[in-house]
């Protein structure tokens, strides 16, 4: 575990310094880059990818159209299935992934079909979460769960073997009473769950928090809880630096009675955190395409990163994280599609304890 913390922080910790390669031979003009994400509209993959889109189109030669277009269904695996399947090589398809696609197939989830390995990847970037409260919570909410262990709260979730996991397992080492409403088809489903009042505790990833659920703090209707926080060069949780000023699990936690930092519970919770979230946003290009495709992808993503406003503009739509490129994309996924057996042994027991879900 430590071993592979520490190969994760390494990526994070990498320099962002970098020398742009020249492009290879590829005109894309006219064309229409189809960008599939296995979400609804509404949720941070979304605006993840919405807020790529138009700077990758100004990067690539040619400056194609690029179109983002959602594919939900059965936790992101349906889009995911279907990405499988593609052979258009030319530069014309190209898929989203987060934390949600990714654990099903750590967990070895029978709804997978598709193989990471056989993907390319062009970018992958970190991002944050952040859990809050409706405001009647909130109001008992000191640091520490404490005063919530006497709530019943309600979730809108999209499955315990999806990203959820990570919030779930961490509301129940607090002590907490909460309930998940399974099925919804993304993050942004389960925020307007939150703000119908069909949920009391939400968790958005970074980019929905900024662009959606930030608002309901500021009209009163939610209050943030914690970050699960970030990894430092030593592979320790300290605080997101895209919000600061909250405190992270770990902090929550050990205020928190009856709740460890340490153990087997931690250390499944810590793995999957680690999976699911410091590259948890990638981009590829289907298995067929050529390297010249390839490059050219990977080019124009590390355009897009040197552009001299993008630390400015990329950190107010999908907050202040690493962003990786061409061979330190494939390190990321490499990390983001690997957790030892240990951990995953547990969340498997613990899925059929907590959720009665079994995979075989």
């Amino acid at each position: 575990m430590n071993t592979y913390i520490r190969r994760v922080a390494a990526i994070i910790a990498a320099s962002a310094s970098f020398t742009l390669p020249a492009f290879a031979d590829v005109d894309m003009s006219g064309k229409t880059i189809e960008w599939t994400i296995p979400f609804s509209e509404k949720g941070g993959s979304a605006k993840w990818a919405n807020f790529f889109a138009p700077l990758l189109s100004e990067a690539l030669p040619g400056n194609p159209t690029v179109v983002v277009k959602f594919m939900p269904g059965a936790g992101s695996t349906k889009g995911a299935n279907w990405f499988q399947k593609q052979k258009n090589g030319d530069g014309t398809v190209l898929f989203g992934t987060s934390g949600s696609t990714q654990f099903p197939y750590l967990l070895d989830d029978p709804r997978v079909r598709y193989e990471y390995k056989d993907w390319e990847p062009v970018m992958a970037s970190g991002t944050g979460g952040v859990a809050y409260l409706n405001a009647d919570a909130g109001a008992k909410f000191d640091g520490s769960a404490n005063g919530l262990k006497d709530i019943n709260f309600i979730y809108g979730s999209q499955g315990a073997t999806r990203l959820d996991l990570v919030p779930l397992l961490a509301w129940q080492m607090l002590g907490m009473n909460v309930e998940p409403v399974f099925g919804i088809k993304g993050r942004g489903d389960g925020r307007l769950m939150f703000e119908r009042g069909e949920a009391t505790i939400d968790f958005q990833t970074s980019s929905g928090y900024l662009k959606g659920s930030a608002e309901l703090v500021a009209e009163g209707r939610a209050v943030p809880m914690m970050t699960w926080g970030s990894l430092n060069a030593e592979g320790d949780i300290v605080r997101d630096p895209t919000f600061p000023d909250m405190p992270t699990f770990k902090e929550v936690c050990e205020a928190t009675d009856g709740c460890e930092t340490s153990g087997e519970t931690w250390d499944a919770w810590k793995a999957f955190f680690v999976a699911g979230f410091p590259s948890q946003k990638i981009a590829f290009l289907p298995a067929g395409t050529s390297q010249e495709i390839i490059d050219t992808f990977a080019n124009a993503f590390k355009k897009v990163k040197a552009r001299p406003d993008f630390a400015d503009i990329s950190k107010k739509r999908i907050g202040k994280y690493p962003m990786y490129t061409g061979a330190d994309a494939q390190a990321a996924l490499g990390q983001a599609t690997t957790v030892s057996t240990k951990a995953k042994d547990f969340v498997v027991s613990w899925l059929k304890d907590a959720y009665g879900v079994e995979l075989k």
